[in-house]
C-alpha cells in the first residue's frame, strides 16, 4: 500500500524469466549469481519466505535503513513483511559456487553498466540446489507502485543483502538487475523516497548508475546511532531514473 491507499500495477501478472549475471572472479567466490523473479503465489519453496522475512526483520530492528519501527523486543510479523514486500514483484539473486547447473558459458550474453548477462530456463528452487537459502541467497528486493493510479507508472524498490553476503559485490550485481527488470514490467522510471544522506555506499553505487538526486528532506528519519548511542534525525535523498531509453521497456500504458 502507498501513501495514496492501495495501487493498482500497470504490470502484467506474467514471471519474467530468470538471468544470469557474471562478476569478475575478484568480486568474490560466487562467479556467477542467477536472479529470479517471483510473486507471493509463486514464492512456495519451503523455509524461503520465512528466510527473507528474518532478514527483514532484522534490518528494521537495526533502525538505520528502513523507516518502518518495531519496539524493543518485537519483531515484525510476517503478515506485515508479505504485505509491504510482496505487493507486487520480488527479485531475489541466488549464488553459484560452482557450475552444476552448466550456467558459466558467457556466450550470447548482454552487457548491461559493465556486466555481463543473459536469460536462462532455471527455477529459484533448482538453483538453490538443496542448500540452505542462508547459504545462498545473495539478495532481493521488491519493485511495485510508488504511486497509484496515474502515476502507477513509476516504481519503488527496496534491496536487502543479507548480513552473511556483504562486502562480496553481490548488491552491484542486484541494482544492476533491477534496471533489466523494472522496465520489462512496464514500469518507466523509478523512484527512491529514502536514501539516508549515511548511508554512503548506497550513494555511491545510484550515483554510478545515473541515478539522479531530485531532492534532500531534512529529518527524513528518526534513526539508531551506528554507535549503539540512543538516536539522530537523519537526512534523506530522493533519486530518479527514467527507464524509457533502457532496453526491454515496456511502452507507455495507452
Amino acid at each position: 500500500m502507498s501513501a495514496y491507499g492501495a495501487f493498482s500495477s500497470p504490470v502484467s501478472t506474467a514471471i519474467l524469466p530468470s538471468t544470469v549475471w557474471y562478476l569478475p572472479p575478484k568480486n568474490s567466490a560466487s562467479r556467477f549469481i542467477s536472479i529470479h523473479h517471483l510473486r507471493l503465489s509463486t514464492a512456495t519453496s519451503p523455509g524461503f519466505i520465512e528466510h527473507l522475512h528474518r532478514e527483514f526483520a532484522e534490518e528494521v530492528a537495526r533502525g538505520t535503513s528502513y523507516p518502518q519501527e518495531t519496539r524493543e523486543g518485537e519483531t515484525l510479523s510476517r503478515e506485515a513483511f508479505e504485505a509491504y514486500f510482496f505487493a507486487e514483484s520480488v527479485i531475489v539473486g541466488i549464488v553459484h559456487e560452482g557450475d552444476l547447473l552448466g550456467l558459466s558459458n558467457e556466450k550470447d550474453t548482454t552487457e548491461i553498466e559493465g556486466m555481463q548477462m543473459k536469460e536462462v530456463v532455471i527455477s529459484s528452487e533448482d538453483a538453490r540446489a538443496e542448500r540452505a537459502w542462508e547459504e545462498c541467497v545473495a539478495g532481493f528486493y521488491y519493485v511495485k507502485p510508488n504511486y497509484p493510479g496515474r502515476s502507477s507508472h513509476i516504481c519503488n524498490a527496496g534491496f536487502i543483502t543479507p548480513s552473511a553476503q556483504r562486502g562480496r559485490g553481490y548488491g552491484h550485481v542486484m541494482a544492476r538487475s533491477f534496471l533489466y527488470y523494472a522496465p520489462r514490467l512496464g514500469y518507466a522510471a523509478s523512484v527512491f523516497n529514502l536514501v539516508f544522506v549515511n548511508n554512503l555506499a548506497s550513494i555511491r553505487l545510484w550515483e554510478q548508475l545515473r541515478f539522479t538526486k531530485t531532492g534532500l528532506i531534512p529529518r527524513a528519519g528518526r534513526l539508531k546511532r551506528t554507535d549503539g548511542q540512543g538516536e539522530e534525525y537523519v537526512d534523506a535523498y530522493v533519486f530518479y531514473k527514467d527507464f524509457r531509453e533502457l532496453a526491454g521497456y515496456a511502452g507507455d500504458k495507452s
